[in-house]
C-alpha cells in the first residue's frame, strides 16, 4: 500500500524539516509528561481537584495567549530565534518545576507560575512550527509533513501520560519534571541545527493588535482561509462531546467505566490510524474537497455513535471519527500554508490553533449542558449532525474551497 501508507518524503528530502521532526516529538512527549506531572503533583499538595482543574485552566488560557502573541511575533522575528526562545523557556520552566518539586515544602504558587508561563511558550511555540514549515519542504509535500507532526501529536497523547504515570508512581515528580527538562534541552540543541529563518513583516507586524487585525481581514475575506477556519470551528465546536462521554458509557451503553475509558481511547486510535495511512492526502487533485468530506464524515461518524447502543459499534464509529478528524487537521495544515501569506502565516496559523484548542472546550460545555436538556444520545447526535450539515453548506457556498490545492495557485493567492 506505498499510496496510503504515511508519507515519509519530507523526512526524506529535507534535513531541516528531519530536524524540526526530532524536536517537535520531544516537545510532546515532554508537555505529555508534565501536564500529568503537575496535575498529581497538585492534587497531592491541596486535596483539590478543583486545583487540579484551576491549573489546567491557567495552563489553557495562557496556551491561547501565546499562540495569538507567537502569531504576532512569528510573522515580526526570525522564526528559529523565535523556536529557540520558546523550547529554552520550556526548558527553564521544567526545571525550575524539578526544583520546586524537591524542595521541603514545594509551593503550589510556584507550581501554579510555571504552569502559566508553560502555556506561554508552548503557544508560541507552536505557532512558530506551523509558520516554519513551508520553508523547510517542498509545497506538494506539506500535507505529507501535516500528516507526520499529526501522527506525533497523537502518539504522544496515547504514550506520554502512560509514561508519566510510571515515573510518577515511582521516583516522583520530581524526576518526571528533571526528565522533561534533560529531553528539552536535547531538543534545543537539535533547533540550532536549523537554518536562519527570516520573514518579511507586514506593514502592521509591529503593532500587535493593528497586526492581528490585519491578519483577521485576510483570513476573513480569502476564501480558502475562512473556509478552513469555519470548518475546524464546526467539528471542535459540535463533534468532540468528550464531556458526553461517561454518560454514553454508563447510561446509554449500559458499560461501566471501562467502557468510558474505551470510549475516550477510541477518537484517538483511529486518528493515529488515519495519520498512518494518510499517503494519499499529497497526492490527491482536490484536497479541498476532500477536507469538505472528512468534515462530514467526522461528524456523521460522531452522530452514528450518538444513535448507537452497541459498544463495539460505538468505538468503531468513535474511530471512524477520529480517523475524519485527522484527515481535516492534516489537510487544513497544509492547505493553510499554501494559501497564506509568509508575511500573514505566523498570525493566520494562531487563529486556527485557538480554535482548534478552544472549540473543543466550548464545545464540551456546549455539548454538556444540552445533554442535561436532552438525554446525552441527543445531545451527541444533535451535534454530530450539526456539524456535517454546516460543513456540507460551508463546501457548497465556498467553491473556491472546493476546488483549493497544493499545486497551482502562489501562496496567498486563490478563489
Amino acid at each position: 500500500m506505498p499510496g496510503l501508507v504515511l508519507d515519509l518524503g519530507p523526512l526524506r528530502s529535507s534535513r531541516a524539516f528531519r530536524v524540526l521532526f526530532a524536536s517537535r516529538v520531544v516537545a510532546l512527549m515532554g508537555v505529555s509528561l508534565t501536564l500529568v506531572a503537575l496535575s498529581v503533583q497538585v492534587y497531592r499538595l491541596t486535596g483539590s481537584s478543583l486545583a487540579v482543574g484551576t491549573v489546567n485552566a491557567v495552563a489553557g488560557t495562557t496556551l491561547v495567549a501565546g499562540t495569538l502573541v507567537g502569531g504576532v511575533l512569528a510573522d515580526r522575528l526570525e522564526r528559529r530565534v523565535l523556536l529557540l526562545a520558546a523550547r529554552g523557556g520550556a526548558a527553564a520552566v521544567f526545571g525550575a518545576l524539578a526544583l520546586n518539586a524537591l524542595a521541603d515544602r514545594p509551593s503550589v504558587l510556584a507550581v501554579y507560575a510555571c504552569a502559566a508561563v508553560l502555556g506561554l511558550v508552548d503557544g508560541a511555540g507552536e505557532t512558530a512550527l506551523v509558520a516554519v514549515t513551508p520553508a523547510l519542504v517542498r509545497t506538494d509535500q506539506l500535507a505529507a509533513a501535516g500528516a507526520l507532526t499529526a501522527i506525533t501529536t497523537q502518539l504522544s497523547t496515547m504514550l506520554g501520560p502512560s509514561a508519566a504515570g510510571l515515573i510518577v508512581a515511582g521516583p516522583g515528580v520530581a524526576v518526571c519534571y528533571a526528565a522533561t527538562w534533560a529531553a528539552t534541552v536535547v531538543q534545543v540543541a537539535l533547533m540550532l541545527a536549523l537554518p536562519r529563518l527570516p520573514v518579511a513583516a507586514g506593514e502592521e507586524a509591529g503593532r500587535p493588535l493593528r497586526a492581528l487585525r490585519e491578519a483577521w481581514r485576510f483570513a476573513r475575506r480569502h476564501r480558502v482561509v475562512a473556509g478552513l477556519l469555519l470548518v475546524e470551528l464546526c467539528g471542535g465546536l459540535l463533534a468532540l462531546p468528550y464531556a458526553v462521554f461517561p454518560a454514553m458509557g454508563e447510561q446509554v451503553l449500559l458499560g461501566d467505566a471501562r467502557t468510558v475509558g474505551l470510549l475516550y481511547s477510541a477518537p484517538a486510535v483511529g486518528a493515529s490510524l488515519g495519520a498512518l495511512f494518510s499517503g494519499w492526502a499529497g497526492r490527491i487533485r482536490r484536497p479541498g474537497l476532500a477536507l469538505v468530506a472528512a468534515g462530514i464524515v467526522w461528524g456523521a461518524a460522531m452522530a452514528g455513535f450518538g444513535a448507537s447502543r452497541d459498544a463495539a459499534a460505538a468505538l468503531v464509529l468513535l474511530g471512524v471519527a477520529g480517523a475524519g478528524m485527522i484527515t481535516a487537521e492534516i489537510l487544513q495544515r497544509a492547505l493553510i500554508q499554501r494559501y497564506t501569506p509568509g508575511a500573514l502565516l505566523g498570525r493566520v496559523s494562531s487563529f486556527w490553533l485557538v480554535l482548534a484548542t478552544a472549540g473543543p472546550a466550548a464545545g464540551g460545555a456546549l455539548a454538556g449542558g444540552l445533554a442535561q436538556a436532552v438525554g446525552p444520545s441527543a445531545a451527541v447526535i444533535a451535534g454530530g449532525s450539526a456539524c456535517a450539515v454546516a460543513v456540507a453548506g460551508i463546501g457548497l457556498l465556498l467553491p473556491g474551497l472546493r476546488r483549493a490545492d497544493l499545486s497551482g495557485a502562489a501562496p496567498g493567492e486563490g478563489p
